[in-house]
Order: structure tokens, then C-alpha cells, then sequence
């Protein structure tokens, strides 16, 4: 990520600063108008790892991201920071139907956490995936594997029926011996 950023940056000297820059520092480059977008996730990424509470919003808005890198960073930082509006807010993004291009890192977030807002979602996304050509498999195939390490039995409906689908099916068998193991 931090490559990536790098490069985003062409050299500017405000990447070097905000790498050595402080809480009060990042915090205040999140909110200065003007900024570029790299150094908005710079900021962002480095305040949810230290677990700072003014990262919440931007690494939300990064999580619901175009761009896939962009969503896994600050999926890794809302992981870190430990807010518990995390799981609604990914629940919220991962279930938005308007948004399922870029539901993988909500989905992968959800799964991380536990929360219990985790089942109902992952529940809701695989069950809308599972429509006639739908294209958004990798979305799909994430909710099933999220599906089996939360390993709650109230799972069993939704990959059943993902069994029917080609594309799923192998997946959604191994998703259901994982139920049948005990814990």
C-alpha cells in the first residue's frame, strides 16, 4: 500500500511528512481542503492502525472505494481501529445493492470482525448473488467462505441453494462440511 501511495504521491514531499507526521498532524491533513486523495488514505490508513477514532469516517468512505486497493487498505485500518460502528457500517456497504461492484472488502471485513451483524449480511449478499447470471461471483465466493469461518448453522439454507450454481457449487460444498465439523 504504502508503494502504491508512493508513487500516487510523483515525488511530493508531503508523502515523507505525513509517513513521520503525528495523530494531531494526520488528523489535521484528513480535514484541509485541497488535499489529494493519496494523502487523505495516508492519513486515514496510519490514524486506523494507531487506533485513533478520527479515522473512522474517511476509511469508510475509502472502503466504499472504486478502486480495489484503495477498499483493502482501509478495510486492514478499520480492522485495527477496533470502532464498533465498524460492522454496521460494513454491513451497510456490503448490502448496498446499488454498490455490490464493490462489496468484496465489506464482505472480507465483515467476516473479520465476527460481529454480529456478519450472518445476516453475508446471508443477504450471497442470497441476492444467487440470481440468474449474476456477475459479481468473487463477491459470492467471498460470502460463502465468510459464511463457513463464522460456521453458524443458520447458514445452512443459503449455501444449500448455492450448491445449485456452477460457478459456486464446490465452494458452497466445502462451506458445508466446514458446518459439519464441530468447533
Amino acid at each position: 500500500m504504502l508503494e502504491r501511495l508512493r508513487a500516487e504521491a510523483a515525488g511530493s514531499p508531503d508523502y515523507e511528512a505525513l509517513r513521520a507526521a503525528g495523530p494531531d498532524e494526520l488528523a489535521a491533513a484528513l480535514a484541509a481542503a485541497g488535499r489529494p486523495l493519496w494523502a487523505r488514505e495516508l492519513a486515514a490508513y496510519r490514524l486506523g492502525l494507531a487506533a485513533d477514532p478520527r479515522a473512522f469516517e474517511p476509511l469508510v468512505l475509502l472502503l466504499n472505494h472504486r478502486d480495489p486497493p484503495r477498499c483493502a487498505a482501509a478495510a486492514r485500518a478499520l480492522a485495527a481501529l477496533g470502532d464498533p460502528r465498524t460492522g454496521r457500517a460494513a454491513a451497510a456497504l456490503a448490502t448496498n445493492e446499488l454498490r455490490v461492484a464493490y462489496a468484496l472488502e465489506p464482505v472480507r471485513l465483515l467476516t473479520a470482525l465476527r460481529g454480529p451483524e456478519a450472518l445476516p449480511a453475508l446471508v443477504t449478499v450471497l442470497s441476492r448473488r444467487l440470481a440468474p447470471h449474476d456477475p459479481y461471483t468473487k463477491v459470492a465466493l467471498a460470502c460463502i467462505d465468510g459464511l463457513a469461518a463464522l460456521g453458524d448453522d443458520r447458514a445452512r439454507p443459503v449455501l444449500v441453494r448455492a450448491q445449485e450454481h456452477p460457478r459456486l457449487a464446490v465452494a458452497a460444498t466445502r462451506a458445508l462440511k466446514a458446518l459439519a465439523q464441530p468447533r
